[in-house]
């Protein structure tokens, strides 16, 4: 098992079978780690900012004689600075579900006239907002009619709607004063995640409710209809035959309608 930091493409400590684990030296003295059964867990001590970055387990297996990596779950790691940055901005990260919206807060610690910007920094590093002193903005293409800010002072929202799984990227908020670097905050790191799973989940869920319906519904039927039917006492099949007098003398005796004269 391998522990890797995308970002700076190293292994941060790598974990045999059948051996002790090798550390990065960039970690050494800042990494514990431990076996749970099958799991194991790492932790990293006395953070830095650039450890800030995307780490992923990697598991080396053999299959057929050849070696397979199989990557399990990621984990964002962001870093925050301890000094205080010339642009704050939150929050740290987000991780809504495709279609929703996320709101990126930033304050501008200068009070001197500036240009705002919002950078996509990793994924695909590009400008996605541009405000100007005078308050004329442009926004990327890629976002269109999908973004909306306001502004009050030093403060700006940036919302983004609509998101998509191509939209998960870091979205730095930049500030840039005349006569002095860009100043740049540390970033929000936006992963978008598929909303099938849990639409999936919703649909066989109502699936089953519906079908518990239709049986609830049809053995009350045969409740009602058949079984009280069957239960009930059946009555006897009776012939009842009148044999009074008048009845056979109707029917058994019957009047010469003939004269003798005849």
């Amino acid at each position: 098992m391998v522990l890797r930091a995308n970002r700076q493409s190293l292994e941060v400590i790598y974990c045999p079978k059948e051996k002790l684990p090798s550390v990065n030296p960039a970690f050494a003295n800042r990494t514990e780690w431990s076996k749970e059964g099958e799991n194991l867990r790492i932790t990293l001590h006395r953070l830095q900012e650039s450890d800030s970055g995307t780490y992923v387990c990697c598991e080396t297996v053999e299959i057929d004689g050849n070696p397979k990596e199989i990557y399990r779950k990621r984990t964002i790691v962001v870093v925050k600075a301890m000094s205080r940055r010339p642009v704050e901005q939150s929050p740290l990260h987000a991780n809504p579900e495709q279609g929703q919206s996320v709101s990126i807060t930033c304050v501008l610690k200068s009070s001197v006239e500036h240009e705002f910007f919002l950078f996509r920094t990793h994924v695909q590093p590009r400008k996605v907002l541009s405000v100007s002193n005078l308050n004329m903005s442009k926004v990327s293409p890629d976002f269109g009619n999908r973004l909306e800010y306001s502004r009050e002072g030093s403060r700006t929202v940036v919302t983004l709607h609509k998101l998509q799984e191509k939209d998960s990227d870091n979205y730095v908020c930049a500030q840039e004063v005349k006569g002095s670097p860009l100043l740049t905050a540390i970033g929000t790191m936006v992963l978008v995640k598929e909303a099938c799973e849990k639409s999936s989940w919703e649909f066989y869920g109502l699936l089953v409710v519906v079908a518990l319906l239709f049986c609830a519904l049809v053995c009350c039927t045969l409740y009602r209809v058949d079984v009280k039917k069957y239960f009930q006492k059946k009555k006897p099949n009776v012939v009842y035959e009148d044999m009074s007098y008048n009845s056979r003398r109707s029917t058994l005796v019957r009047s010469n309608t003939y004269s003798k004269g005849e």
